[in-house]
């Protein structure tokens, strides 16, 4: 098998760290680099070329959702496979929607990791066995489809929206929630990705046109 250039992007250092161990072992995996977050995962990947980029999703600067999108947009030849503590649906999606690879777990076991590596590398697609499911499950369930894009929002999708549109902010809506910053983050990402808006103006107007700026 030809060598497989892979990129770390999770903001836990010691994470990495195991990872690379991980990897470093294998004859035809070689790790090219590391990044804290997504904006230099960006970076690193015009600088090193690797051929698989292991994504963490809640990261500062630029999470991984975001990340995957630009990566994709201006290197779509690279496979991001996603490492991440997130099983359900209103991430995985997304992510696949963006142009991930695969997806595995973070408490899967190394042999996992290394069989996602190499099947995204070889094959280009790899998704575990339970995140399989969920798929095939958000199939199933669309076949009702409704042109209200406020029904293709997840409950938690729900909550933050209507937490942003009544001017809270990032960590007031973590507090508020009982989740991290980061969380918020990729959720906020996620909504306004399904809602085609770009910033907090647009988000208001949204909310404006659909008479969601009273409830709270």
């Amino acid at each position: 098998m030809p060598e497989i250039r892979v990129l770390i992007a999770d903001d836990h250092a010691i994470l990495r760290d195991g990872i690379r161990s991980l990897l470093e072992i294998q004859p035809e995996i070689r790790v090219v680099g590391e990044a804290a977050n997504g904006r230099e995962a960006l970076e690193k990947v015009k600088l090193l070329s690797p051929d698989v980029v292991l994504m963490d999703v809640a990261m500062p600067e630029m999470n991984g959702l975001e990340a995957t999108r630009q990566i994709k947009a201006l290197h779509p030849q690279i496979k991001i496979l996603i490492l991440t503590q997130h099983d359900d649906r209103e991430y995985v999606e997304p992510l696949l929607q963006a142009g991930a690879s695969g997806y595995v777990l973070k408490r899967s076991g190394g042999r996992e990791v290394l069989t996602a590596i190499r099947q995204v590398y070889e094959s280009g697609a790899y998704l575990e066995p339970s995140i399989a499911r969920q798929v095939i499950e958000g199939f199933t369930q669309r076949e009702a489809k409704t042109d209200d894009p406020l029904e293709t929002l997840t409950a938690r999708e729900r909550q933050v929206f209507q937490l942003l549109v009544s001017g809270k902010s990032n960590k007031e809506i973590a507090h508020t929630l009982r989740i991290s910053a980061k969380t918020v983050s990729v959720h906020r990402t996620n909504l306004m990705a399904k809602l085609n808006v770009h910033n907090s103006i647009e988000l208001a107007h949204f909310a404006a046109q659909h008479g969601l700026l009273e409830a709270d």
